[in-house]
């Protein structure tokens, strides 16, 4: 498989960049990884990237979202940060990556179990982490159930991947708001912005 050129990267649609993510991540589930000389794919993109996604994704070290989508050198760019959330960088970098290099998708892209949300949950404090999990915080206040604050920490999952679920929903209401040339090229149809979940314990990705 080749890397992509500007003369591919011109054909695919938003649409099309989500169906390539989701066969990708088909593949990897059933462990069959496309064919690919990366070191081939290393001299095709050295004078020139042509990505087709941007993936917002947490630093865990199982999401990896070159793998979990089977992709190759030069196919996405790769934002990662714990609690997948946007700043004022995250976003100029989505801005790049879609006004200047022509991704065509952004996929804001949480995950279960995830460390970050726990610890949002769970009001850890330490650290400069305190101030990473103030901008989670939110999201755990959106979830209204359960009410029994005793059920609402790190040690109920389904909390926990409910407030992972709502996270992904306010970070992208985010890019929209703080955004006005993301939310532009959306409305144009330049672009498509969504959301969606991988599963750590089956390696799959629900888009929603």
């Amino acid at each position: 498989m080749k890397a992509h050129t500007q003369e591919t990267q011109a054909t695919i649609t938003p649409e099309k960049s989500i169906q390539f993510l989701k066969e990708g991540n088909q593949r990897f589930q059933n462990n069959l990884k496309a064919n690919r000389n990366l070191l081939e794919q290393v001299n095709d993109t050295s004078e020139g990237q042509f990505p087709f996604a941007t993936i917002l994704s947490c630093i865990d070290s199982r999401v990896s979202a070159e793998l979990v989508f089977d992709q190759g050198l030069g196919d996405i760019f790769s934002v990662r940060i714990a609690g997948n959330f946007v700043n004022e960088d995250i976003l100029g970098s989505m801005e790049f990556a879609c006004k200047l290099a022509g991704t065509k998708v952004i996929v804001v892209l949480g995950h279960t179990s995830c460390g970050a949300i726990k610890g949002a949950c769970d009001h850890a404090e330490l650290g400069n982490l305190t101030k990473l999990i103030e901008k989670i915080t939110p999201a755990v206040n959106a979830v209204e159930a359960p009410k029994d604050e005793a059920l609402r920490t790190s040690k109920n999952l389904d909390f926990v991947d409910e407030v992972a679920k709502k996270n992904v929903e306010l970070t992208i209401d985010r890019i929209h708001a703080e955004s006005p040339i993301l939310s532009e090229m959306e409305k144009n149809g330049e672009i498509k912005i969504v959301g969606a979940m991988y599963d750590i314990s089956t390696g799959a990705v629900e888009f929603y």
